[in-house]
């Protein structure tokens, strides 16, 4: 049972399950993002921790779930990695990637700007890590410098994903429709209320970062706000000539205020400027299988035999298991196809296998095994809308 102690536990600043808890990262209108470290592995993480009544009386759920929910599709070294996600009655936990270098609005703000080559590689990056979304339905719509994190190796993380859009946020027309974003980053056609295109928004609001990142000033900038978008509709800026021509160029292309004629991700790529040294990034999707919807669990090396070791839950995992306490009851619409059940066994992982496979073999399923998994799937080679020779039905995990 989750009581009241167990969930002191779960919120001591010292300890929280499997972390130890360490200073305070940040701040902002909903909780904390503290460091952490974890006992068995030592990683360094950041978690987040959200106050549930603050987020419902702000009506800010829906910003909330779509963060998590965007950040559970993506796993790339240029955007923040969720690891692990958790939920009390009154807090909500998110496990994330621990970037160490501040945000790219702090670096350009000590360098006043940054040179071309360096401008460049975090530009590749940033572009390859914006690429990735888009590919899968995602549209970040409020990139920004404070929004893109820098680690100490120098490598760009994008974060901040609350006002993501996916693809069910399209209009019939195939547009999206909500007006949102940072006034000095929002391409022209977002502001026209008539609909626009996720990936043309995201692409001028990197090439804003661009101009920052290389000129050190914004290129569209007034106090008075119908002043400021009047600059944006008329792609009002000054590129500075001391640019390389090629830099000039692509800066042109890429604030184009009309997005019909606006330069593309692949016309990015394939631009003489991004192209020099770009060493395209490459995605971590191979790394998990997991069903979304899920908790994603922070692997864990164990070495002992599952039968011969004793298993101790404490309060922060009890959360995450606890159905009446599970985030996706919060935050989602439960969907059938991702209904989780959990039980507990005397019998050791193997033997519950062996019987799983051969209940499923006998009907005319596909078994794929794993040390800790059993993938079990249903083979679709005569269905005319399958992509994939088969199809995923069930995940079973033995902890």
């Amino acid at each position: 049972m989750v009581n009241g102690e167990a969930e002191a536990e779960c919120t001591r600043a010292s300890l929280l399950g499997r972390y130890e808890i360490g200073r305070t990262l940040g701040e902002g209108n909903f909780g904390k993002v503290k460091h952490a470290r974890h006992h068995a592995s030592g990683a360094h993480f950041a978690i987040k921790i959200l106050d549930r009544s603050k987020i419902l009386s702000l009506r800010f759920a829906d910003q909330i779930r779509r963060e998590i929910g965007t950040l559970k599709l993506l796993k790339h070294p240029n955007v923040v990695r969720l690891h692990e996600v958790a939920a009390s009655k009154t807090k909500i936990y998110m496990v994330l990637e621990f970037v160490n270098g501040g945000e790219l609005f702090d670096k350009i703000a000590i360098k006043g700007k940054l040179s071309e080559n360096e401008g460049r590689r975090l530009f590749q990056q940033l572009i390859d890590g914006v690429s990735y979304c888009h590919d899968k339905g995602v549209y970040h719509r409020d990139l920004k410098p404070e929004n893109v994190l820098v680690d100490r190796k120098g490598n760009i993380k994008i974060s901040d994903f609350g006002l993501s859009a996916l693809p069910q946020h399209l209009g019939n027309d195939g547009l999206l429709h909500t007006t949102c974003g940072s006034p000095n980053y929002i391409a022209p056609e977002v502001l026209q209320n008539r609909g626009y295109d996720g990936s043309l928004s995201d692409i001028w609001s990197c090439g804003v970062i661009l101009y920052v990142m290389l000129v050190g000033s914004l290129p569209f900038d007034d106090r008075n706000l119908v002043v400021l978008y009047q600059k944006i509709f008329k792609g009002d800026c000054q590129i500075p000539r001391w640019l390389s021509p090629a830099a000039q160029d692509l800066l042109r292309k890429i604030l184009e205020p009309n997005p019909m004629k606006r330069i593309d991700i692949t016309g990015i790529k394939q631009h003489e400027w991004f192209q020099k040294d770009y060493i395209p990034a490459v995605p971590y999707d191979d790394d998990e299988d997991v069903l979304p919807g899920l908790v994603l669990p922070i692997k864990e090396q164990i070495d002992e035999p599952a039968q011969e070791k004793r298993t101790h839950i404490n309060a922060f995992q009890l959360i995450g298991m606890a159905s009446s306490l599970d985030l996706s009851g919060f935050f989602e619409e439960e969907d059938v196809a991702q209904r989780k059940i959990r039980f507990t066994s005397m019998h050791p992982p193997k033997d519950l296998f062996d019987k799983i496979e051969n209940v499923v073999t006998e009907m005319g399923f596909k078994v794929h095994r794993g040390p800790s998994k059993l993938k079990v799937l249903k083979n679709c080679k005569g269905s005319k809308n399958s992509r994939n020779p088969s199809s995923f039905l069930v995940c079973t995990e033995v902890k």
